[in-house]
């Protein structure tokens, strides 16, 4: 299988990163235009799974969807729509506390994780017309985890509030998957 690289949108706009030079070229990567996001080829597109164990942006996110039992969930027939944090935005999470999550506290962590996830293929278009007809106080997002989220376009970004009150921006849209699509969002979503 070819190794998909994902390519970021900036106009609508999970890992923690080691500090090599590699780690700084792939978060380059997320700056990419709309333009290139069309450069990826959806023949080799596998399940939402299957795409971020293709991309070593998303190995924090995969050992996490891992360790809290989600693997098989999220290969399931869907469609599911996945706003999937890389690497760097795991690692605005303090270690002790993500080492604690996947190793003793995976309830927590499947929580967190499932409110990354919306029941359906909700493309980047359909989301940020919602946001534009839902008007200044944003567009809610059901999570399969039964928590809300809130979208808005904030200079020209799709940005997501969430129960803390944290915020996450997208910055690729439209990942194809065979089950559903990824969303590339810059911090962790927390449910409460």
């Amino acid at each position: 299988m070819k190794k998909i690289t994902i390519a970021l949108a900036s106009a609508a706009s999970l890992a923690i990163a080691a500090c090599s030079p590699a780690a700084d070229e792939a978060a380059t990567d997320d700056t990419a235009t709309a333009d290139e996001m069309t450069n990826v080829e959806e023949a080799s597109a596998g399940t939402i799974v299957e795409v971020a164990q293709g991309n070593e942006d998303f190995s924090t996110l995969v050992a996490a969807v891992t360790a809290a039992g989600l693997g098989e969930t999220l290969s399931g027939e869907g469609p599911f729509t996945v706003f999937a944090p890389t690497n760097d935005a795991f690692a605005k999470i303090p270690a002790e506390a993500l080492t604690e999550l996947t190793t003793n506290d995976t309830e927590t962590l499947g929580g967190i994780l499932t409110y990354h996830v919306v029941a359906g293929a909700v493309d980047a278009e359909t989301l940020t017309a919602a946001i534009t007809e839902a008007g200044e106080a944003g567009y809610t997002i059901a999570t399969v985890n039964g928590a809300e989220l809130t979208a808005t376009i904030v200079d020209g970004n799709v940005v997501l509030t969430d129960a803390a009150g944290g915020t996450a921006t997208v910055t690729a849209t439209d990942v194809a998957a065979t089950n559903g699509l990824i969303h590339v969002i810059d911090t962790v979503v927390m449910p409460g």
